[in-house]
């Protein structure tokens, strides 16, 4: 006789802000790991805008970064104080991540910085070849295996300032480690790439519930205004030579409301 688990131990209890709580069966659902959450004591919230942490050994040692504001701050296990960088960029810090051991951090001006662990030492990245003056940049990790740059591009309408969003491309980038520079791909595998407010994480498609019409080669943006969204994918080949197959465009295939992107829940409804 197999003993089955009862009802109660198989439900978790869901509280999503602005929504009522929400008892879930979890026998059929699949749990994906995406990173970690921090609780940081002391510091404003408004000003907090992401956070990076570095392992440096087996025994517990560790290195943090925080962006905070205007500030890059920077916690080593040994010091247990905060010590502020200087003199990095003169433009505000948009994202910090870990990646093969190092920091990377980017700038609203398109700056791109390595920041050793042990030396502290910051190192410019080479800048992306062909930046397109209207664009933003995210720094999307993918586990160990890559570190993506998302350059999103802001194609204004008809001249007059107003922002089409149906208009907007996007490039991905993948690292070059060895040559330190950025390199152009015009296909990231079965990987979707979320691009969140307080930071992008990297998931294979896979994994996500199965018919949930969710392919690889994706990007979703949860940081836009109002509550619905859509995918971001790459063209099939066509007759126009002039297509250029490396910018992935809107596709109207599967509009996805977006139920909550409070931290630390972003919840998604995907229609298709």
């Amino acid at each position: 006789m197999e003993l089955l688990p009862s009802p109660i131990q198989c439900s978790v209890k869901v509280k999503i802000p602005r929504c009522d709580p929400t008892l879930i069966k979890m026998l059929d659902c699949q749990i994906i790991p995406l990173g970690h959450q921090y609780r940081m004591i002391g510091c404003n919230p408004k000003d907090y805008k992401g956070v990076a942490y570095l392992p440096l050994n087996k025994k517990g040692k560790f290195v943090v970064l925080l962006n905070y504001t205007k500030v890059l701050l920077v916690l080593r296990s040994r010091d247990k104080i905060w010590m502020r960088f200087n003199n990095i960029s003169k433009a505000s810090c948009d994202y910090v991540v870990a990646f093969r051991g190092r920091f990377y951090a980017s700038f609203s001006n398109r700056d791109i910085f390595v920041i050793h662990p042990y030396s502290m030492k910051v190192t410019p990245l080479m800048p992306l070849h062909h930046l397109y003056p209207d664009s933003h940049i995210y720094l999307v990790p993918s586990g160990n295996d890559e570190l993506f740059l998302v350059e999103r591009i802001i194609i204004p309408s008809n001249g007059v300032g107003v922002l089409d969003f149906s208009r907007f491309t996007c490039r991905v980038c993948r690292l070059d480690e060895e040559a330190g520079k950025w390199v152009v791909v015009s296909d990231f595998g079965d990987r979707v790439l979320f691009i969140g407010e307080f930071g992008n994480i990297s998931c294979p498609a896979k994994e996500l519930p199965d018919g949930c019409g969710v392919s690889g080669n994706s990007i979703l943006f949860t940081n836009g205004p109002g509550n619905v969204s859509f995918f971001y994918k790459y063209r099939l080949r066509s007759e126009n030579v002039k297509d250029d197959l490396s910018l992935l465009r809107l596709s109207s295939e599967n509009r996805v409301i977006i139920r909550n992107k409070s931290p630390p829940v972003v919840a998604l409804h995907v229609e298709h």
